[in-house]
């Protein structure tokens, strides 16, 4: 695999358990977690808006109970 410019957020300092974002130039978005960065999910940035959107907007409140 090729080695991508992965970034975390500021917000996560030296903590474990970080997303972490690599972007591609063919606007494509890589996203792995910290704890097992072999695994990479692919998407685009567009489908992370609206990801991102409806967990702000509580759409999936009832999967965390």
């Amino acid at each position: 695999m090729a080695v991508h410019d992965w970034q975390k957020s500021s917000f996560s300092g030296d903590a474990a358990n970080c997303i972490y974002v690599s972007a591609l130039t063919d606007c494509t978005l890589r996203i792995r977690e910290s704890d097992d960065p072999d695994v990479i999910l692919t998407t685009t940035p567009a489908s992370l808006r609206a990801l991102l959107r409806g967990i702000q907007a509580g759409e999936f409140d009832h999967l965390a109970q």
